[in-house]
C-alpha cells in the first residue's frame, strides 16, 4: 500500500464514522428536534452541541485506531479489521450512552 492510499483510507474511515456515528445519532434526536406532542418538548440544543461532537467523536475514533494500528503493526488488513470493530465499538457505545431527555407528558 502505497502512502497516498493509506492516506485516502485514513479519510475514507474518517467520513464512513461521521457519517455512521450521525446517521446512529438522528432517530434518537428526533424528539427533541421535533417536540413531540404540540411540540412542547422541543430542545434544539442537540442540534447545536450534540451534533458537532457525535460526528467529530465518530470520525476521530476510527481515524485514530487506523493510523495507530497502521503504524504499529503495518498490516493494513488488520488495521482495516480493528478500525471496523473500534467504529462499530463506538457506535454501540454512542446507543448505549446517549438518550435525548424527554419531559414527562404533562397529565392535567
Amino acid at each position: 500500500m502505497t502512502d497516498n492510499s493509506k492516506g485516502c483510507a485514513a479519510l475514507l474511515w474518517a467520513a464512513v464514522g461521521g457519517i455512521t456515528a450521525v446517521l446512529a445519532w438522528a432517530p434518537r434526536a428526533r424528539v427533541s428536534i421535533h417536540g413531540g406532542f404540540e411540540a412542547m418538548h422541543r430542545d434544539l440544543s442537540v442540534l447545536y452541541v450534540d451534533l458537532p461532537l457525535i460526528a467529530v467523536g465518530g470520525a476521530l475514533v476510527p481515524l485514530a485506531v487506523w493510523l495507530l494500528t497502521l503504524r504499529a503493526l503495518r498490516r493494513p488488513w488488520l488495521a482495516t479489521v480493528l478500525t471496523a470493530t473500534a467504529l462499530t465499538l463506538g457506535i454501540w457505545g454512542l446507543l448505549a450512552w446517549w438518550t435525548p431527555y424527554e419531559q414527562p407528558e404533562f397529565m392535567g
